[in-house]
């Protein structure tokens, strides 16, 4: 069976990883991968480089990557990727039984979308979720239309593929999150491997930070970042420190970046990293004190290292998450008062409401099925 993988970004690559293994591994399938978006961007960390250290080859290349973070930059690039990928999908067409997309990007969304006319045959993982602070929910649900298979991460996101589209069930799976296959057999990094590597002594309670704009209401991304650079400069005690990762190319992304560094970049309990990549950044999650920003991760993977999450804003709005998440306002007092609570705790308790045994595993059993 012939397969290609659209990856865009170190976040879907990361998250793809488990299946790319097993994939790879079984005879039954001929892998290819394609890489575009933020992969091939030195900007943003130039992560193919993580799809070769990983032991995949880059069969594709499609420069994609917008050439700011403005609303009209973002949807110039929609059309131009939609263009490049017209001429990629003309030119392959018949080389892929099946191609597998994955989330709620909007370079994704512009991939698929260009495969529509071509009746592409798209296998969509983590179909069915709902994030109402981002402009990717018109995105993931519109690669949903575009697809013929779901995977979905839990049962409610299955009932809601299936109340979205006319396709029988079995094409629906909920096979859980992907990425937690990874954590399976994941040995972290050393602290002294982190500290080599990255530059941050994980033996000092960390707050591992990550803020990406709402897109929904892009217009107060700055009002936003200011909020959280004040509330981490609030922190100078070095027994505490803060270890952020950079936002991704969504519109107004540059803003956030651009506060981080103005107001944090000469705070010295604060380290900036563009990309930890996937063992990295489950090894900083791993050892720290707990998760702060608006970021999938928090609310997907955070509850298998058994960590509290102080999720902001509305970019995650409408994901179903365990007790471990705290949400919480972008206002000041509210986010010092959470900070200073769980500060105080030990790690949170519980089961991760998204895992499920041998997620990679299910979905090849039901490709083998559909070939």
């Amino acid at each position: 069976m012939n397969i290609a993988i659209l990856t865009s970004s170190r976040a879907d690559f990361g998250i793809y990883l488990p299946l790319l293994k097993k994939l790879k591994e079984d005879s039954f399938f001929n892998l290819d991968i394609v890489a575009f978006g933020t992969h091939l961007s030195k900007k943003h960390g130039y992560t193919k480089t993580s799809i070769l250290e990983s032991g995949f080859e880059v069969k594709h290349e499609i420069e994609t990557t917008p050439i700011d973070d403005t609303e009209e930059a973002i949807s110039k690039s929609i059309g131009e990727t939609i263009i490049k990928f017209a001429t990629f999908w003309a030119e392959n067409k018949a080389s892929y039984d099946l191609v597998l997309c994955l989330g709620d990007r909007y370079e994704m969304f512009a991939a698929v979308t260009a495969g529509i006319t071509f009746n592409i045959k798209f296998a969509h993982l983590h179909a069915g979720e709902k994030t109402l602070g981002a402009i990717d929910n018109i995105f993931r649900h519109s690669i949903t239309l575009s697809s013929t298979i779901h995977f979905t991460s839990t049962e409610e996101y299955k009932e809601r593929v299936l109340e979205m589209i006319d396709l029988e069930e079995k094409n629906v799976t909920n096979v859980g999150a992907l990425s937690l296959d990874e954590l399976l057999d994941f040995k972290p990094l050393s602290i002294e491997e982190m500290k080599g590597k990255f530059g941050v002594d994980m033996s000092i309670p960390t707050i591992l930070t990550t803020f990406h704009p709402e897109t929904v209401a892009s217009n107060k991304n700055e009002e936003y970042a200011i909020t959280i650079c004040k509330v981490i400069a609030n922190y100078t005690d070095s027994s505490i420190q803060f270890l952020i990762t950079m936002p991704n190319a969504d519109t107004a992304g540059n803003v956030i970046r651009a506060k981080l560094k103005e107001m944090l970049g000469n705070q010295s309990n604060v380290i900036m990293v563009e990309n930890l990549g996937s063992i990295g950044y489950f090894s900083a999650m791993k050892y720290c004190k707990f998760l702060f920003g608006n970021t999938s991760s928090g609310i997907i993977e955070a509850a298998s290292f058994n960590k509290y999450v102080v999720n902001v804003g509305d970019r995650q709005k409408g994901r179903t998450h365990g007790t471990n998440v705290v949400d919480v306002s972008i206002e000041e007092n509210s986010l010092k008062h959470i900070f200073n609570e769980l500060l105080a705790k030990g790690d949170w308790v519980g089961e991760n409401i998204y895992f499920q045994v041998n997620a990679a595993l299910r979905i090849i059993d039901v490709l083998k099925k559909v070939s």
